[in-house]
């Protein structure tokens, strides 16, 4: 399945369900693909969350219901998903600027329509990539669990837990164990794999070198053998991050041979000058090729 069908294939299922209990790894298969790097991908793409894409069509479906129909409020809340006609108008008269009543009295309402995937060529534009296998290692980490990718929300988390991992220490202890020989730099580590409704962990670590630990609260994590495609990113981090990963959304995925891999991201960091528009890091996307 192409790239562009598997995202359409995804917001139809989302249109057909609207008025269930949306489960994000079902809405996912229908693009082939983890509910994690679909959540991911669809902020990148979008600017908003894929939450908030399904809050905005339900509210929006709920206005016309109560223009167009003489179903009782709490039916139609219950209908959308809110379990009470309270959080169902506040929810309400956050989006459209009125409440429910006042809309059934001919207020004015907004309409958030559904989204459709057009393929539009631009181009020239080329990015510079290398496919690498890497065997099974090990890393030396300290992992945290962050929200789920809501736009900007994730990294807004993972860089608070960077700035408190450099002034506790843990990064200066995660080198005590490092290797650096051929990742050549402390490591952010996605765990894709082990998503979960709460969020996904997210590890700062490196290659571990097998020394013995001296009591310090670090992780051994084994990484599975993976395929990986390898991605320079130059600029301040995270907005280079963020349009790097743009880019690789828009760009890599919807031209090359492969799909996101279940498994981890790493972000590959030699050195802490992120604030240096000419800083480089590389984005290690565990991937397989497409069927």
């Amino acid at each position: 399945m192409d790239w562009v069908t598997g995202i359409q294939r995804a917001l139809d299922y989302t249109e057909e369900h609207l008025t269930e209990a949306l489960d994000y790894e079902s809405v996912a298969k229908q693009a082939c693909s983890s509910a994690f790097h679909f959540q991911r991908m669809f902020s990148m793409l979008c600017g908003f969350s894929l939450g908030d894409y399904i809050r905005m069509r339900r509210l929006t479906q709920a206005a016309e219901a109560l223009l167009g129909t003489g179903d009782k409020v709490i039916d139609i809340a219950l209908r959308y998903g809110y379990d009470t006609p309270e959080s169902f108008t506040r929810a309400f008269t956050r989006f459209h600027g009125i409440t429910p009543t006042e809309a059934r009295r001919g207020g004015t309402i907004k309409s958030f329509s559904r989204l459709s995937v057009k393929l539009i060529l631009s181009g020239g534009s080329t990015m510079d990539y290398r496919i690498e296998k890497k065997d099974a290692f090990q890393v030396i980490c300290k992992k945290k669990l962050v929200n789920k990718p809501q736009g900007e929300t994730a990294t807004a988390d993972i860089s608070a837990f960077w700035n408190e991992c450099q002034k506790n220490g843990s990064i200066d202890a995660i080198c005590k164990y490092g290797r650096f020989d051929h990742v050549n730099g402390i490591l952010g580590i996605c765990f894709s794999a082990e998503m979960a409704d709460s969020g996904f962990p997210y590890g700062i670590g490196a290659e571990y070198n097998g020394a013995p630990l001296n009591g310090e609260a670090l992780d051994i994590v084994e990484i599975p053998a993976y395929t990986y495609a390898v991605f320079s990113c130059k600029g301040k981090m995270p907005d280079a991050f963020i349009k790097t990963y743009r880019q690789i959304c828009t760009e890599f995925f919807p031209q090359s041979n492969y799909e996101y891999g279940s498994g981890v991201e790493l972000e590959v960091y030699p050195s802490a000058e992120v604030q240096d528009p000419n800083y480089t890091c590389e984005i290690w996307i565990a991937v397989r090729e497409k069927q």
